[in-house]
């Protein structure tokens, strides 16, 4: 058998006859005839995507950045009345004031009400259910008695607000006892001015809570004026005023000044009024407010996660176009 193999094999060889040929191989290896470097682009794509998924995966964030927030809402300052009478029982039936009895007191009562909640304590709860329910506005708080103090600047942190509200006691302005209605008002348009946004002043508000009419410092009434003049709404609540203070000329003159700069006068004598003067304020119209705080540790993955997904899905997009599919 090897014999005969090894026969045929020189039979073959001797029996070979030659000849002429030309090979095309060494074209295919000639730029034209390569594939194109766009076959690859999946895979490059893939691999991008894969870089990304591992950037966001180390949790980047930027040390310090400035966030923009929009909502709907107003500039709003509650200027509240500290002055000693707020610290007299809400809804007291009190004697008329005459010569006989020029010696009553808030011990004495004709005929006490049920609750005994001070004006100060009721009004502090109207105020804190009003700003419970204002979600989307700015909120400052101003108090005053013979001048006026800011407690809250303008801020969308309202359990700051509240906490404040809370702290607010017949101590915080021990020596002091007068109503400085129009320096409340003013120290409230200043602040409105100073943390207005790009000058834009069209919704802005300011809420007076006060029992009793102006006896020290400026005049309310050019106040208002200013007030109207910055285009500031300014709404009055009256706290318990007693009859005979609320029918004074110049108390009269202050209602009807609030009125006709485009803000309510309300009267509210029991802790209810209060609540329901406090609901009513929150049907004041919406403006749109732009905030920037500074945020710290702001996380930025996204920045990396989202354009990850956008490769992976364009990677398998690709896959699904013949060019790109590799035949075997």
């Amino acid at each position: 058998m090897l014999a005969a193999l090894a026969a045929v094999g020189i039979l073959r060889w001797r029996v070979q006859r030659r000849f002429v040929a030309s090979t095309t191989v060494r074209w295919l290896s000639a730029p034209e005839y390569r594939a194109s470097w766009l076959r690859r682009l999946p895979l490059a794509v893939i691999a991008i995507a894969v870089l990304l998924l591992g950037c966001a995966l180390m949790e980047p964030v930027l040390p310090y950045s400035q966030a923009e927030i929009t909502s709907r809402g107003l500039d709003i300052v509650i200027t509240l009345d500290l002055s000693s009478s707020m610290l007299e029982e809400m809804g007291r039936v009190r004697p008329p004031r005459t010569f006989q009895n020029l010696t009553f007191s808030t011990r004495d009562s004709a005929a006490p009400a049920k609750s005994v909640k001070t004006r100060l304590t009721a009004t502090k709860d109207a105020i804190k259910s009003f700003v419970t329910s204002r979600r989307d506005d700015r909120i400052a708080l101003v108090v005053f008695s013979d001048n006026a103090y800011v407690i809250s600047p303008l801020t969308f942190d309202h359990e700051y607000v509240i906490r404040y509200v809370d702290l607010i006691d017949d101590q915080l302005l021990r020596g002091e006892g007068m109503t400085a209605i129009g320096d409340g008002l003013a120290l409230a348009n200043y602040l409105l001015a100073k943390q207005s946004n790009g000058g834009n002043r069209r919704n802005q508000v300011v809420i007076l809570f006060t029992d009793g009419e102006n006896n020290k410092g400026r005049d309310p009434l050019e106040v208002l004026r200013e007030s109207n003049a910055a285009n500031i709404r300014v709404h009055m609540v009256g706290v318990d005023l007693e009859e005979e203070v609320r029918t004074r000329p110049q108390v009269q003159r202050l209602f009807q000044s609030v009125g006709r700069y485009g803000g309510r006068y309300f009267n509210a004598s029991t802790a209810r009024d209060l609540e329901l003067a406090s609901r009513t304020l929150d049907q004041i119209e919406k403006g749109v407010l732009v905030s920037k705080p500074f945020v710290r540790d702001a996380p930025v993955y996204d920045w990396f996660a989202v354009p990850a997904l956008v490769c992976l899905a364009l990677a398998m997009a690709l896959r699904a176009v013949p060019f790109f599919i590799d035949y075997t």
